[in-house]
């Protein structure tokens, strides 16, 4: 007997700020031979997940530029929010609109993570799929991290968050809902936010 398709999960990947305690723009920022928006597509696109969706905003054209090699994947998905300015929420929304429809489950993943990879990404899908839960994230050292997961369940209260925020809130509001799935080593969630940040994943990540 043939096992039943698991429900779809598709993959949002945020790529729209400013980057401004950065200074420059981090999407691009090379490490390792490429930029950071290509690691995180690359990983995503090499994983579990059914669909990949983009969303780009601060210097748009150049980001997508660097993604160019990727696109006739037909799992990728490359989107513009043109209110980026209004914060991470405003990604969110935009990125939802796309695969509300066909996916049962939607993992946000950012794009200033250097050390996301395919294993985290199926290692999450898998844990959270099997603990029956709405909400699921990357536990760090005991600690809830990102990538996070949702069901369809919190798509509205997706929808209705607003300014720079991501799912952050539904996660301390509803414990009982969530999944922690303990990162396998060496997975490191350091994001960049500041050129000491950067430096620190140089070291990390030898060129």
């Amino acid at each position: 007997m043939m096992a039943e398709p698991r429900e779809k999960v598709a993959g949002l990947i945020l790529a729209a700020g400013i980057s401004s305690r950065m200074g420059k723009t981090k999407q691009l920022l090379k490490i390792g031979g490429k930029t950071l928006v290509e690691r995180v597509v690359q990983e995503a696109l090499q994983s579990d997940l059914d669909e990949v969706v983009v969303v780009l905003g601060y210097r748009a054209g150049a980001v997508r530029d660097v993604l160019s090699p990727a696109l006739n994947n037909k799992r990728l998905k490359v989107i513009e929010n043109r209110h980026y300015e209004e914060g991470m929420s405003s990604s969110i929304r935009v990125g939802l609109e796309v695969v509300k429809d066909h996916a049962e489950q939607v993992m946000i993943l950012l794009a200033d993570m250097p050390h996301i990879n395919s294993h985290i990404i199926n290692h999450l899908v898998a844990g959270y799929l099997a603990s029956g839960k709405t909400l699921g994230a990357v536990s760090v050292k005991g600690n809830r991290s990102l990538p996070v997961i949702l069901g369809r369940a919190w798509y509205s209260a997706l929808h209705d968050l607003k300014g720079d925020v991501g799912a952050r809130e539904l996660f301390d509001a509803f414990k009982d809902e969530v999944c922690l799935v303990e990162a396998l080593p060496p997975y490191n969630d350091l994001d960049l936010d500041t050129p000491e940040d950067y430096q620190k994943a140089l070291l990390d990540i030898h060129e």
